[in-house]
């Protein structure tokens, strides 16, 4: 009886931490949920953290570099990814639908979501760490906060095409460039939706320089000389689909500036 007594004291105390202080970075331990019977969909777990009706992290961000995924077209239906997800920062952007089946609160109806943020402790070999809006998008009408409540549940998930209808691939010149260095974050890549390698070409030079990954969907490019711009910028997705920004970053770039390109998978 008092080992019934502490375990159900410890399943309240993991729920509470849960619930309360939910977050990419809480370590809690686990089992593994087994494989689903259907083919298409893979068995995760997801719990949620930030503010019930909220895109997760207090700055509207994450570990992607991502800006204003409260906004359009991100809509705060974001989710931190553990590592088979967030795949170091080359999972960024990848889109997932997600289902729950298992509890009375569950709709059934999957609901898409983009990887915009990392998960240290995973409660699950799959484990999606979503927004409260997200989590919540999963409930039948009216009944979003019982399964918030729900804490840990499980989920199926499988990857999808990214689509951002209206919207071209966009460069982010990041704080901090200057003339012999350039930090581009990358983001709204329709299909794969994530980007694994980035080359930028200068003025007048006919050749791509690659450009390392500095951290989430954020490259940069270390020069031993005075940058020349416009540049041109090459993406690369993790099909090997390659698309080229012609001069997408202007002569007169400054930093902390978005750069609409006109090209999309």
């Amino acid at each position: 009886m008092a080992s019934s007594s502490k375990a159900a004291a410890f399943a309240a105390l993991l729920f509470s931490l849960l619930v309360t202080y939910g977050s990419c970075t809480r370590p809690v331990n686990f089992n593994e949920s087994d494989f689903t019977a259907d083919p298409n969909w893979e068995a995760a777990r997801a719990t949620w953290y930030g503010a019930p009706t909220g895109a997760g992290p207090d700055d509207d961000g994450g570990a992607c570099g991502f800006k204003n995924v409260n906004l359009p077209p991100f809509s705060a239906m974001t989710s931190c990814g553990n590592e088979p997800l967030f795949k170091d920062g080359k999972g960024c952007g990848s889109c997932y639908q997600i289902r729950c089946t298992n509890h009375a609160a569950c709709s059934g109806n999957p609901e898409t979501v983009i990887i915009t943020d990392m998960n240290y402790y995973p409660v699950a070999k799959y484990h999606f760490d979503l927004s409260g809006t997200a989590f919540g998008a999963m409930a039948k009408p009216g009944r979003n906060d019982e399964l918030r409540h729900a804490g840990i549940i499980d989920i199926q998930f499988k990857r999808v095409p990214c689509n951002y209808p209206g919207q071209k691939v966009t460069f982010h010149v990041e704080e901090g460039s200057n003339a012999v260095y350039l930090a581009v974050l990358v983001e709204f890549e329709d299909g794969d939706g994530d980007v694994v390698q980035v080359d930028l070409m200068e003025a007048n030079s006919g050749s791509w320089t690659p450009m390392r990954e500095s951290w989430g969907s954020i490259w940069r490019l270390d020069s031993n000389h005075r940058l020349q711009a416009p540049f041109s910028v090459r993406i690369t997705n993790e099909s090997g689909r390659m698309l080229v920004a012609n001069q997408v970053i202007p002569a007169n770039w400054v930093p902390n500036t978005y750069y609409r390109s006109i090209i999309q998978y």
